[in-house]
């Protein structure tokens, strides 16, 4: 069985992350324009680094841990390798530290930084800022930024996640917002005959598009759907 994993902010939020987009439209009290795009960046740089230098803190914190729902994930997937994929919109390590490994991050990591000149990405863990000198050449200094996906920008590693959505048999969504594009259209391009399944703690915008749908607390209801696929 081809199984395709989705999951979004909903599955770290019981891990002490918060959801990067709050009900206002406003991302932690900024403006999405102005902390998640290119045009943001180029306006303002300090203002989008020490945004992205405080999740990278906080992620780091001893307390953000993987969670049940994680661990379930990757449970299963180290029982049943064959024909699993698990795609996060996440930009957190949540998921590798539970074991996933047959992953992709759609939107960036925050443990990483992106050369702006060559694209090449570094694995990180400080702040970053103007002055920061490059891994490769100490003498070049602000030609870092986060390895974040932004507004206007494409998704990650997408031929690899519509090849696997062709062809999947069992569709999770967990999570998920589903008003983030491509991510919300990813249920309408798998096959006629496979069966979708979303789980969250609401009803999302695209909630009529799948077969079943659980709702709870993501510690809880994914630990129970993936036993009961075992079973």
């Amino acid at each position: 069985m081809n199984i395709v994993v989705l999951t979004g902010a909903g599955i770290s939020v019981e891990s002490g992350l918060r959801a990067f987009r709050g009900p206002d439209g406003l991302w932690e009290g900024h403006r999405i324009e102005d902390v998640c795009s290119p045009q943001g960046f180029s306006r303002d740089p300090d203002l989008v680094y020490d945004f992205y230098n405080a999740r990278r803190r906080q992620l780091q914190e001893f307390d953000v841990q993987p969670n049940a729902a994680h661990l379930a994930v990757a449970k299963y997937e180290h029982e049943h390798p064959n024909g699993f994929l698990l795609i996060t919109q996440n930009v957190d390590n949540l998921h590798e530290r539970a074991g996933s490994k047959q992953m992709l991050h759609l939107h960036g990591e925050l443990l990483s930084a992106r050369c702006i000149d060559t694209g090449r990405t570094y694995p990180w863990r400080g702040d970053i800022d103007r002055f920061t000198p490059h891994p490769e050449n100490p003498e070049l200094k602000g030609r870092l930024r986060p390895d974040i996906v932004w507004f206007g920008e494409m998704p990650m590693h997408m031929s690899r996640a519509e090849s696997a959505l062709k062809k999947c048999d069992l569709f999770v969504a967990i999570g998920t917002s589903g008003n983030v594009y491509p991510a919300a259209g990813f249920v309408s391009q798998t096959p006629k005959s496979c069966r979708r399944v979303e789980i969250n703690f609401a009803d999302t915008e695209v909630s009529s598009s799948f077969d079943e749908r659980l709702t709870g607390l993501a510690t809880e209801t994914v630990p129970a759907f993936f036993e009961s696929l075992v079973q």
